[in-house]
């Protein structure tokens, strides 16, 4: 879909919603910025036509999206991280209202602002975003949640799944690596990773066996990693790594080769493209990862949205 251009002066109502709780924001310097996009925002649109709000908990998400719909918000500005963008675009395009979104970096991991080029620094940012071009970036579904960047099942999800929001908070993404390494003792010290699954790519009878998924809808991976050549928030295609091995030795060779951006050199990862995958695990309710949350469990079918949302970037 070639990059289109819209008129934001026309728009009728604007809305910041910011996750104050969305990364390790010191000194208040986060929400400094954020009040000066909002400064920005009311220039262009004055007090009445543009408003922030945030976000007290993820609950309080369902009750934002009401109002954008209900109000029929143009422009929605969200300044947070990737879980936020996730969860708030997933209520909104679920209740069938599509809005234009812009992104500003605010959250833990920011995959989605740095594939699309956003920064932090709020004149350039609004320089951008104010030029009204729109990108078309293409969502993907597992077990019908929405994700932008990465979904896995695996080694990478278990460890999401027992990073606790205050050590997101405290550590940032060091809570990550800090839980991985407890991950990698507890798990693969004594023994060989007990966990399989068996992964089909859209509907052929071949299921193939993995120790872990990651599928990548986005060119980045835990925050800085390229892992899949051709992958992209406007491409309409899951770029997937199946992992094989199920030893302590080849989960520090796949380590080695996402540290090194280089997949494709070694043999035990098959390298796939898709526009649907199945995966079944042998333990049930094995928690998933969608944009660096655990949000649902196997078994899982993962596909791509057809109508893509409308991104000022």
């Amino acid at each position: 879909m070639p990059l289109t251009h819209v008129e934001i002066e026309k728009f009728n109502k604007v809305l910041i919603v910011y996750n104050r709780n969305s990364g390790k924001q010191l000194f208040a310097s986060m929400f400094a910025r954020v009040n000066e996009i909002y400064k920005h925002v009311k220039k262009i649109f004055g007090s009445k036509r543009a408003e922030v709000c945030d976000i007290k908990s993820f609950a309080h998400l369902d009750e934002i999206a009401e109002r954008i719909v209900n109000e029929r918000i143009d422009w929605v500005i969200i300044a947070g991280g990737d879980g936020t963008i996730r969860a708030l675009i997933e209520k909104l395009v679920n209740k069938n209202y599509r809005p234009y979104i812009s992104v500003f970096p605010a959250g833990t991991v920011n995959l989605v602002a740095k594939e699309l080029l956003m920064g932090n620094e709020p004149e350039k940012w609004m320089k951008r975003v104010s030029k009204g071009i729109v990108t078309p970036v293409y969502v993907g579904r597992t077990n019908g949640h929405i994700f932008l960047t990465v979904t896995s099942i695996g080694f990478d999800s278990l460890v999401v799944n027992n990073v606790t929001e205050e050590s997101k908070k405290m550590l940032n993404k060091m809570a990550y690596a800090v839980q991985g390494a407890e991950l990698a003792r507890k798990e693969l010290a004594y023994s060989n990773w007990r966990y399989k699954f068996e992964v089909r790519f859209d509907d052929e009878e071949i299921w193939h066996e993995a120790s872990s998924v990651i599928v990548g809808k986005s060119r980045y991976y835990a925050g800085r990693y390229c892992l899949f050549s051709g992958a992209s928030l406007i491409n309409p295609e899951l770029h997937v790594a199946l992992f094989t091995g199920n030893t302590r030795n080849d989960f520090m060779r796949y380590a080695a080769c996402i540290a090194m951006e280089a997949l494709s050199l070694e043999k035990s990862i098959i390298l796939k493209t898709a526009k649907k995958l199945e995966i079944r695990c042998n333990e049930e309710n094995f928690a998933a990862e969608l944009d660096g949350d655990a949000v649902t469990t196997a078994p899982l079918i993962i596909t791509i949205d057809e109508t893509p949302i409308k991104f000022l970037a």
